[in-house]
């Protein structure tokens, strides 16, 4: 079943690589008593993820934080190493956080794998904002059109936080 607004965030963790190298962060310490926006997309460095999707987030950062945000971070079905190189290749790193759900333990729990074997990248995520208020789903946007990154994009999370 799909989460929706009104859901709590269920138990999972992510990889991170941080300053000290690898690392686990569970869904409880990362969203609970804060306030942060989560993207999904179906996979780093993919051509609207890191062209339209990411750059927007990036862009809008400061408008974002300035409506209450505590973070914004971005989830993939990739591996941490992966994720971290994203990160360091479009020059968010230490802006956005990157989640790694490598297993898609998270992304299956919340509902949002989306099977792309057809297109040789296996089990992914769908397209998806939220915000997240103290583990509490307040707003989900998921994207409809394959290629685009609008009803999930960083102009419409403004627009829900103002």
């Amino acid at each position: 079943m799909t989460i929706k607004p009104g859901d709590t965030l269920p138990d999972a963790e992510f990889k991170v690589i941080g300053e000290n190298g690898p690392t686990t962060v569970s869904v409880k310490e990362l969203f609970e008593g804060r306030t942060i926006v989560l993207f999904a997309v179906p996979g780093a460095f993919t051509p609207t993820c890191h062209a339209n999707h990411l750059p927007g987030f990036l862009n809008q950062l400061n408008n974002i934080k300035a409506n209450g945000v505590d973070e914004v971070a971005v989830v993939s079905v990739n591996d941490m190493h992966v994720m971290n190189a994203w990160a360091e290749a479009s020059s968010a790193k230490g802006n956005i956080l990157f989640l790694a759900d490598g297993s898609a333990e998270f992304t299956k729990a919340i509902g949002m794998e989306n099977d792309l074997s057809a297109a040789g990248m296996g089990l992914r995520s769908q397209r998806y904002s939220m915000i997240v208020e103290d583990r509490i789903v307040k707003s989900l946007n998921i994207e409809q059109k394959p290629g685009q990154a609008v009803a999930s994009g960083a102009a419409a999370i403004l627009e829900q936080l103002s």
